[in-house]
């Protein structure tokens, strides 16, 4: 029996290789982002700060809603892999990347129209939307590099080469933080600077990542990929599972749009407390995103070999990890708001209030944390129709309701309250599928056995 529990759990070593790698160089990307925060929240005019986090929010759909192709280039990369295909694994990143790009540039060329459209649905005084438009017009043209960037980081971590991910994280988010310093502080640049800062230091990653394709990629495979790069019935799969994961990042960032300009509407004050809350969700949430990615490739690759045995133990241990991180952050940041949000602003009337708030971080990060592995696992085995059903059912179902609640009783805690709805929700319907994955492994391993005799 326990030479039997030791082989189920025999992937251990793997995991923690690849989650602590995944978790640190997605950390990165939110940590960056905290620095900008800090920066600008030391400014003496707060305009610049709620500007900046008002500004965010047209960038969490273009950019973190696009983040389907990291995840789904993971997926179609790691079944690639586990199948020992090199032309399959060439294909997932050839594929991924062209869609990536001719999408970056579409969205240069429609800049002008996005910002429109966007501020115009945003609230906020005028002082505050003019300095999220200066932000907006200097981060717009990393648009094409970000794009590019989430694929090789979907492609890489498919492979397991972590360190190249890790070192496109060190490189473009150390960078942004020396030029937030040289632009913000030094040349005076505010929030336009910070916006400029992150799109250079995006193109400085996609540096990194393009050497390492050159370094690592099998040239002689690729002759046959470039040939099969427009096959039909490959992109109408690929397409299929990117445009479930793309409603799954659609729906996740609309609730948080909505949360945030619903702030903004309580007030100045109302949107800075909660932004700079959302500073530490984020910051725990990316961190358990690089465990996500570790489940949704270890998922693809042991589903691809025929390796059920690991896929309770591998979800159970990825929960447990998440769940750990995600208290870390919420009980650092109850037990001690007032340091780890002076960090952050020194305007003594946001830090007075924002501990009424804190203890929302508690059930809105752990049940995050949950509701994420369960994605991560539902898209490592491709169940995207599954996914999909669960995320629209959690934003119309249980969110939608509560927010309008909040709003008519303009309540910040119902504000709050929306979202852990919404996460449970997710839990609650993807927990309920469980069974009949696990009934689908069963099947299939059967039918393996039958043919095989």
């Amino acid at each position: 029996m326990p030479d039997v529990l030791l082989s189920r759990y025999d992937f251990l070593p793997r995991f923690y290789r690849l989650a602590s790698v995944s978790v640190f160089s997605n950390m990165m990307v939110p940590l960056a982002g905290l620095v900008d925060i800090a920066f600008l929240g030391h400014l003496k005019d707060i305009r610049h700060l709620a500007g900046v986090i008002l500004g965010t929010i047209l960038f969490d759909y273009l950019y973190r809603v696009l983040k389907f192709m990291r995840s789904s280039t993971n997926t179609l990369t790691a079944y690639a892999v586990g199948l020992d295909e090199p032309k399959a694994v060439l294909l997932a990143g050839l594929r991924s990347g062209l869609i990536a790009l001719i999408v970056g540039l579409l969205i240069l060329l429609l800049q002008y129209p996005i910002q429109k459209f966007g501020f115009f649905l945003l609230s906020g005084s005028p002082e505050i939307e003019a300095s999220g438009v200066d932000y907006f017009n200097g981060r717009i043209w990393g648009a094409p590099a970000v794009l590019l960037n989430f694929v090789l980081f979907g492609w890489f971590l498919g492979r397991e080469k972590n360190g190249v991910v890790l070192l496109m994280s060190i490189v473009g988010n150390g960078s942004n933080v020396l030029l937030d310093y040289l632009m913000i502080i030094k040349w005076g640049w505010e929030s336009a600077g910070a916006g400029l800062a992150t799109a250079l230091s995006q193109y400085l990653a996609l540096i990194i990542g393009l050497i390492g394709v050159a370094l690592s990629i099998e040239w002689q495979a690729l002759p046959a990929a470039d040939s099969e790069i427009f096959d039909w019935v490959s992109l109408k799969e690929t397409f299929a599972l990117k445009s479930n994961i793309l409603i799954r990042y659609v729906s996740l960032i609309s609730a948080y749009s909505i949360f945030t300009n619903l702030s903004a509407v309580m007030g100045t004050n109302t949107l800075a407390e909660n932004g700079l809350l959302l500073q530490i969700a984020f910051l725990s949430q990316f961190a358990v995103q690089g465990v996500g990615m570790t489940i949704q490739t270890l998922t693809g690759n042991f589903k691809s070999k025929g390796n059920r045995q690991h896929m309770m133990p591998l979800l159970t241990v990825s929960m447990l990890a998440a769940l750990a991180i995600a208290l870390i952050f919420a009980l650092v940041s109850i037990i001690f708001p007032e340091q780890v949000f002076g960090l952050l602003t020194n305007h003594q009337e946001v830090n007075n209030s924002i501990t009424i708030y804190t203890i929302w971080l508690l059930p809105v990060l752990a049940i995050t944390a949950i509701a994420f592995i369960l994605e991560g696992y539902f898209i490592g085995l491709k169940e995207g129709t599954s996914l999909r059903n669960a995320v629209l059912l959690a934003f119309f179902v249980g969110f939608i309701p509560l927010v309008i609640t909040a709003w008519y009783f303009q309540s910040n805690h119902l504000l709050w309250a929306s979202i852990v709805s919404y996460m449970t929700t997710i839990i609650i319907a993807l927990a309920l599928k469980l069974p009949q994955t696990l009934n689908n492994q069963n099947l299939e391993k059967q039918k393996s056995l039958a043919n095989s005799g």
